[in-house]
């Protein structure tokens, strides 16, 4: 009993953590809008870093519980659901996706130097104040980068928002892809921003506390009465939970052909893992990488980088290699739970 409680608790509290990040990042668009800020920004910033705070909250709350190890393991392990699960789902449902050149001109450079910084700072099993420190800075010359290089480019992943025909407001769905290519008709229009919206920041806020919070106490107490480290749960269960979004974003574009979207979907969410979700939590005290992070979790992320940039490079990802993806997911939370 004691054990399903905090599984129930669990399962409660990561829904609670990912819904309250959706109501969090819609707000905020909601609020810039009526402020006036460039659409461009709102998408970049506010869309990208809303949408990865279920991970960052669950970062910031284990360090504070002095669970640092589950820090690593929480960014590793999203990262890996990303590619494997989230591309492979995605390019089985579509059976045959296509890329553009302009993801494997920008965007896999960025992804694969992103990994390998990651992968330099966890070389030696923990992550000082300083490389947090760094990996703030690169990820702050990352998004100065993209607002400018995109901007000149004009190649941005759009987040659709629908207008109400009968009421002056917007609607948001809650999903990880990008809003700019309608924002910026948009931009004109002068939304009435409601004392509810105000409401639904401050309180979507006050909930991705209590979310993450919970998440973390419940992983620290499953982990205990099944006898494994919190980094096993961080990377399955916490990751799996926190890449949900992306996953039914990157499905349902996939199924509607918006190859860019349910691709592009991935970069952005595993950079901000990459350098944020690890960065921020090592500037307030020094995290620690635990065996199986280091051993089976870091080779696991480096070949599934590898693996998502060669396909980049092919510009296709048939449904036999989504399959293939799916396969080796399975055999990395076979490995992390000593199956195999």
């Amino acid at each position: 009993m004691y054990l399903l409680f905090w599984i129930a608790v669990f399962i409660v509290s990561l829904i609670i953590l990912i819904k309250s990040a959706d109501f969090f990042t819609e707000s905020s668009e909601k609020i810039g809008l009526s402020m006036k800020i460039s659409p461009f920004i709102i998408g970049v910033a506010i869309v990208s870093i809303g949408t990865s705070l279920p991970e960052l909250a669950t970062s910031i709350i284990a360090v504070f519980e002095g669970q640092t190890e589950i820090v690593t393991a929480n960014a590793v392990g999203s990262n890996i659901a990303n590619i494997l699960l989230v591309i492979g789902v995605a390019s089985v449902v579509a059976r045959k996706m296509s890329i553009k050149r302009s993801l494997i001109n920008l965007d896999l450079p960025l992804l694969a130097t992103a990994t390998a910084i990651l992968f330099f700072v966890l070389m030696d099993k923990k992550v000082s104040s300083i490389e947090g420190f760094i990996l703030l800075l690169t990820y702050g010359i990352y998004f100065f980068y993209i607002i400018s290089s995109r901007k000149e480019r004009s190649i941005i992943n759009h987040k659709e928002a629908e207008i109400s025909k009968n009421h002056e407001e917007f609607i948001f769905p809650p999903t990880k892809a990008s809003r700019i290519r309608f924002l910026k008709k948009l931009w004109n229009y002068k939304p009435k921003v409601e004392l509810g919206v105000f409401i639904t920041l401050i309180g979507s806020a006050f909930f991705i506390y209590i979310g993450a919070k919970y998440t973390v106490e419940s992983l620290i107490n499953i982990a205990d009465n099944l006898n494994i480290g919190t980094a096993v749960i961080a990377m399955s269960a916490v990751a799996i939970g926190t890449s949900l979004p992306e996953l039914v974003v990157s499905v349902r574009a996939a199924m509607k052909k918006k190859y860019e979207i349910a691709l592009g979907n991935v970069f952005g969410s595993n950079i901000f893992n990459a350098l944020m979700v690890v960065g921020v939590p090592a500037i307030i005290a020094d995290l620690n990488v635990d065996d199986t992070t280091f051993y089976i979790g870091i080779p696991f992320l480096i070949a599934a980088t590898i693996l998502y940039i060669f396909s980049g490079i092919s510009r296709k990802i048939y449904n036999w290699e989504g399959m293939m993806y799916l396969v080796l997911y399975i055999l990395f939370l076979t490995k992390i739970f000593g199956v195999v």
